[in-house]
């Protein structure tokens, strides 16, 4: 007998102090190490302020979010066994995913620079974004690639 599958709870995340934003807000929490809130916090606030100086734009939100709008993924491939063989199936990415996948390489691209300030790494990343650059905009070109690359396996997708 089949059972009964429950979606996740998923809790309303609050939006962060200064640009009342819920995506600043994800970046500061995955920013923070430790507990430590106020200082993941002072890093994210000065490294945007910092990107939207290097772009030239005198709106911080405007220029954080164009930057993570460039850097959501839309399609990514998932692993599937067909007849003893694992073909990459590409699939629509949805939702939380896209905001979680966003952050985790964004982050992940950023920690990856190192000899210099984090504030200094995140803003150069927002910097990068905005402008259709960097490690985590080629991540997302990478992962679409290779989506567009396994099309012909679509019809495996349940």
């Amino acid at each position: 007998m089949p059972r009964k599958t429950t979606k996740a709870l998923v809790r309303p995340k609050l939006p962060d102090r200064k640009y009342n934003s819920e995506m600043v807000q994800r970046l500061i929490n995955r920013v923070m190490l430790n507990g430590k809130k106020q200082l993941a916090e002072r890093i994210v606030y000065e490294a945007i302020a910092s990107a939207a100086k290097k772009v030239k734009n005198d709106n911080e939100i405007e220029v954080f979010d164009k930057a993570f709008k460039n850097i959501t993924p839309f399609m990514e491939t998932r692993s599937r066994r067909v007849g003893g063989a694992n073909y990459q199936i590409p699939f629509e990415v949805k939702g939380q995913r896209q905001k979680h996948l966003t952050i985790m390489w964004f982050v992940q691209s950023a920690r990856s620079k190192k000899g210099m300030p984090m504030s200094q790494r995140i803003a150069i990343e927002i910097a990068d974004a905005y402008n259709k650059t960097g490690t985590t905009f080629k991540k997302k070109e990478d992962v679409h690639k290779m989506a567009e690359s396994n099309r012909a396996f679509a019809h495996f997708a349940r």
